[in-house]
């Protein structure tokens, strides 16, 4: 794909299935898999033994139904926890899954990864550095075999580790509304893209970013009329949950 700025897929299955399967599991991924897509967007933060999990809450209680934190809670634990049966019965005993365990399965199906890095609070620049060495040895073993992955955080700390432990993979600053210094923000986190929530956004806005070259990624997008008045406008690619409803071809 030659679009300025943006050489990923387009519309990516947000958190591996939203709509469809329990979030940041690889149920899924199999899922978005099954439906065609071949990108994702999903959230890592680290165990209590420093090692990468796919979660989004710092704190159980929504998608695990238990009390405890993420971070205060060793991976040998994490992985026996349900993090299924909140979403419906049939996925129930879905565990929590390592960052390892979804590198394999993307690597092994082809599947691009927009890695968001989701620290803890107090947990911002291990966790950039940590998630940044498994990508990086990610890239090295898989020597071009699988899509290059993008690292994206909202966290500034994260994102200057990451460039510092994985120099060679592409980066992504995670916005909510698109602040007036985004420019200097990416230049100096020496970021590549722009990711910002869809619903601040209008046509003039879309298009002086893109007349940087930027390229520009927008989350969580679950309206077929707004994805497609936002690709108009020239938005790069976007995430979305509802995947029963857009497909992964609906950019083309």
């Amino acid at each position: 794909m030659s679009r300025t700025g943006w050489p990923y897929p387009r519309v990516l299955a947000h958190r591996g299935a939203g709509h469809l399967a329990p979030e940041n599991t690889l149920a899924a991924l199999r899922c978005g898999w099954q439906r065609g897509f071949r990108a994702v967007e999903f959230d890592v933060m680290l165990s209590a033994d420093e090692v990468p999990v796919l979660m989004h809450d710092p704190v159980f209680g929504r998608t695990v139904r238990a009390p405890g934190a993420v971070a205060a809670t060793p991976a040998s634990e994490l992985v026996r926890l349900d993090a299924g049966r909140w979403f419906a019965p049939e996925f129930a005993g879905e565990p929590v899954p390592t960052l390892a365990a979804v590198l394999d399965y993307c690597h092994a199906h082809g599947i691009f990864m927009n890695i968001e890095i989701k620290p803890a609070p107090g947990h911002e620049k291990r966790t950039g550095q940590v998630v940044a060495l498994h990508v990086a040895h990610y890239c090295e073993d898989a020597g071009g075999r699988a899509p290059a992955p993008l690292l994206s955080s909202f966290s500034a700390t994260a994102l200057t580790e990451a460039r510092v432990y994985a120099p060679g993979v592409a980066r992504g600053l995670l916005v909510g509304e698109v602040p007036h210094d985004w420019q200097a923000q990416l230049q100096d986190l020496q970021a590549q893209t722009l990711h910002c929530d869809h619903r601040p956004l209008d046509r003039g806005r879309v298009q002086a970013i893109k007349a940087h070259g930027v390229g520009l990624f927008c989350y969580t997008v679950n309206d077929v009329g707004r994805a497609r008045e936002l690709l108009d406008w020239g938005i790069d690619a976007f995430c979305t949950d509802r995947i029963d409803l857009i497909g992964p071809d609906f950019a083309a």
